[in-house]
């Protein structure tokens, strides 16, 4: 029985009850009901705004040192003033992702039919989804979905009436500009330009060209006046494809989906299925994941979500469902060849966020590097690749930013960017001078390499943009005139602030050397070092490298045991902040493991226990993530389980999609933000393997409600591949598959075996594993 299905007993009454689809560059959610169906439609480059030099005043190294000696001074209000003055552009043309365009197909109903059940759901094992119910008085049978292969959309409707269906099709825009005609008998052309005035000027935005194409089994088609209209038809294929001028030299993006449904056509609806079911299913298939039985599991999705949110969280497949819905909406938002990563709310866009001061952008203060948490880990390597790609484009801008802002070498990036790699600071310093946002994101290729071992990748792509945000920090960072520490400055803890004195004196954002930033110059710096010393370049380099390492503040205890945020022990003026930047030594950094850093590890316990007890804690899906990421990494399963399942009970829609609550942050709704679904699969795949530099961690955090299970396809720092099986919480049996050479030393609570691992060897483990079992041939 396929039990990996989203599946609901009513039919959809909006975006938030919706079915999620996607390609890598075309999403869509389905909104079913037994007479009406909707494909809200977009596309992962469809933005307003434009490419734009950045605005800022051009600034010189003795501004910022007039910056820096006010902080060092105390002076944080005059810092800011300064900052202020120098460091904060105007805001133009940012823009940001808009949702396309709805195609709603409304179904002829007699009357006489009666109310009957109706049934929609999500197949994540196939990747499409359906509904199924009666309309006059007949069973119908919709399926869609967006098949990467061939690059389009497919949606097949089945009736059992012998008088056939009939219904009408029309596209309606949504934002922007979306203008619609008919195409002969059976065909829907539309446009549209990316336009709005929230985040750009109005006039400025990416251009579109789609159309919706109707093929059916007996009964008539026609086209009028921007709608299709079917009669009695047995049976009808939709296809609908869409492209944009993105990055296009020439016009010829404008016939492209004219060519996708010529091909389309040529093969048929049941071959197009075929082929996503081809491309589609050995990613899915890569990861297995058991977590045992229970009787909930025959519930539909949001009665489920509904339990978990009364507390009731006995229903482990749920915890199963929502790992795999992860790893689904990787695969449908994110492929090796997607034209940009994904965005606040992956390649999907219900327009909430854009109609108010959120965009739909890149945010590199959490929410992107979120949605590529799971993606090594989950075997879903190739979809971290359009993060590569955006990542190099981000450093090439950033460099004009690293000279105008800091009159400084290499590239640099701040709190977010667009389509087109904005590296200016936001436009309020108190937000928007989060100085190591884009080496926060270009992490990610530190990962990337970790975890596959990459040579060519490392030598030709990470090495040098790693490197060259390495020569920004390195002429950026100043000596703390009384410590003798190499220090950042100005720059905040996103998005955080601090009280420098009595908090009737007033809280600032700014300041010389917060924690984040010293976490990630140092694991740049030794991510550099390392790399240049295997690839046996830049030695002059790697002197400098290692002697900036040597002067970095050290992670700090603050008199209250916790983690401190800053370089000073400042009091928190937001202790109920929803970030928790300068946990990145935690995770996904290593500097902090309890293991190699108890008391570091403790003081990370006090902070995020700090947290729990605020009553006034901003809730949000990313938060919740984070929390259960951390105690998963402290190897508190118990906790972190108790987090995931908030995530999944109180900051999910119907839809089993994460959402930001209305109230924090200026966010006037529910918001959906898909980085919690990301995050919260990471979490329950950190629950059961964790992996550091030459370390692998089995079930290093095993909550008391996973007590039997089993997982295969997992992935671990090193080129490897693990599979377990675990019984009354203590593993059972291991399997790690090597596919690069090294040494690895294997952990399962206190037993300890150092693995000298070679390509295509397969290494079997039990539950006391000091040496191995068996060491099989691999293929």
């Amino acid at each position: 029985m396929n039990n990996l299905k989203l599946w609901y007993s009513c039919p959809a009454s909006g975006w938030t009850q919706g079915l999620p689809i996607g390609n890598g560059r075309i999403g869509g959610v389905v909104i079913s009901a037994p007479g009406r169906e909707v494909y809200s439609l977009t596309e992962v480059t469809y933005w307003s705004g434009q490419a734009e030099p950045g605005h800022g005043r051009s600034n010189k190294k003795e501004d910022l040192e007039r910056m820096r000696e006010r902080f060092f001074a105390g002076d944080y209000r005059g810092g800011d003033r300064l900052a202020k003055e120098h460091l904060q552009p105007p805001k133009h043309n940012f823009g940001t992702n808009l949702s396309l365009c709805d195609i709603v197909l409304d179904f002829e109903e007699d009357g006489m039919g009666g109310e009957a059940a109706f049934r929609r759901e999500l197949d994540l094992l196939e990747a499409v989804a359906r509904s199924s119910g009666t309309l006059n008085g007949f069973g119908m049978a919709r399926e869609t979905f967006a098949t990467h292969a061939d690059d389009l959309m497919v949606s097949h409707i089945q009736t059992g009436n012998p008088k056939g269906m009939s219904f009408t099709l029309q596209v309606e825009g949504r934002t922007g500009e979306i203008a619609c005609s008919s195409e002969e008998e059976n065909t829907l052309v539309f446009s549209g330009k990316a336009v709005e005035d929230m985040h750009s000027d109005g006039t400025c935005g990416v251009s579109c060209r789609g159309l919706v194409h109707v093929a059916i089994r007996s009964g008539s088609v026609s086209a009028a006046a921007g709608v299709i209209r079917v009669e009695n038809a047995e049976e009808a294929w939709i296809y609908t494809a869409v492209n944009t001028d993105y990055r296009q030299e020439d016009e010829a993006w404008k016939d492209k989906c004219f060519r996708q449904l010529e091909q389309a056509l040529e093969k048929g609806g049941e071959q197009l299925k075929e082929r996503h079911l081809a491309d589609y299913r050995p990613l899915y298939e890569r990861v297995k994941l058991d977590l045992g039985r229970s009787e909930h599991s025959a519930l539909p999705t949001d009665e489920r979500l509904r339990r978990f949110k009364a507390g009731l969280t006995d229903d482990p497949q749920l915890y199963t469902l929502f790992f795999q819905y992860g790893r689904y909406l990787m695969i449908a938002g994110s492929r090796s060849d997607s034209p940009l990563p994904l965005h606040l709310q992956g390649i999907w866009n219900d327009g909430e966020a854009n109609r108010m001061a959120w965009s739909c952008d890149y945010h590199l203060d959490m929410n992107t590097q979120m949605n590529y948490y799971p993606t090594e880990i989950a075997n879903l390597g190739e979809s971290h690749e359009p993060l590569m790609r955006y990542i190099r484009d981000l450093a090439e801008a950033g460099r004009s930013a690293a000279r105008q802002y800091y009159d400084a070498d290499g590239w640099v990036a701040h709190v977010f960017s667009n389509a087109w790699g904005f590296s200016s600071p936001g436009w309020e310093t108190s937000w928007g001078l989060n100085v190591t946002g884009g080496l926060w994101i270009a992490t990610h290729m530190m990962e990337h390499y970790d975890y596959g071992l990459d040579n060519a990748f490392l030598a030709e792509e990470a090495y040098p943009v790693l490197k060259e945000a390495a020569a920004f920090f390195m002429d950026y960072m100043t000596v703390h005139p009384e410590h003798g520490w190499l220090v950042t400055g100005p720059s905040n803890s996103p998005e955080n602030s601090f009280y420098p004195g009595a908090p009737e004196d007033g809280a600032q954002q700014l300041s010389m050397g917060s924690t984040m930033d010293q976490v990630l110059v140092n694991d740049l710096l030794a991510f550099c070092l390392r790399t240049a010393r295997r690839l046996d370049v830049d030695k002059e380099l790697q002197r400098l490298w290692e002697s900036a390492l040597s002067q970095l503040p050290p992670l700090q205890i603050g008199k209250r045991g916790q983690l401190q945020e800053w370089l000073e022990d400042f009091g928190e003026a937001q202790p109920e902040h929803r970030h928790l930047a300068h946990l990145f030594a935690l995770y996904p950094g290593s500097q902090i493991t309890p293991h190699h850093t108890p008391e570091l590890g403790a003081a990370a316990r006090v902070t995020l226990n700090n947290r729990m007890e605020r009553i006034d804690l901003e809730d949000v899906e990313f938060t919740a993530a984070l929390f259960g990421l951390f105690f998963a990494r402290l190897h508190d399963g118990n906790h972190a389980e108790y987090h995931i399942s908030h995530l999944i009970g109180e900051l999910c829609f119907d839809n089993l999609l994460t959402y930001s609550k209305s109230g924090i942050a200026g966010a006037e709704t529910n918001i959906f933000v898909i980085d919690g679904n990301f995050g919260g699969t990471a979490a329950i795949a950190e629950l059961l393997l964790q992996s550091h530099e030459g370390e692998v961690h089995l079930l290093p955090a095993l909550p008391e409600g996973w007590m039997e299970g089993s997982v295969q396809g997992l992935r671990a720092k090193g080129n490897l591949e693990v599979a377990m099986d675990w019984k009354n919480g203590a593993l059972v049996h291991a399997v790690i598959k090597a596919y690069s050479s090294g040494t690895v030393k294997v952990y399962s609570g206190s037993n300890i075996v150092t693995l000298n691992v070679e390509p295509g060897g397969v290494y079997g483990l039990d539950g006391q594993p000091r040496t191995p079992v068996s060491r099989e041939s691999g293929s």
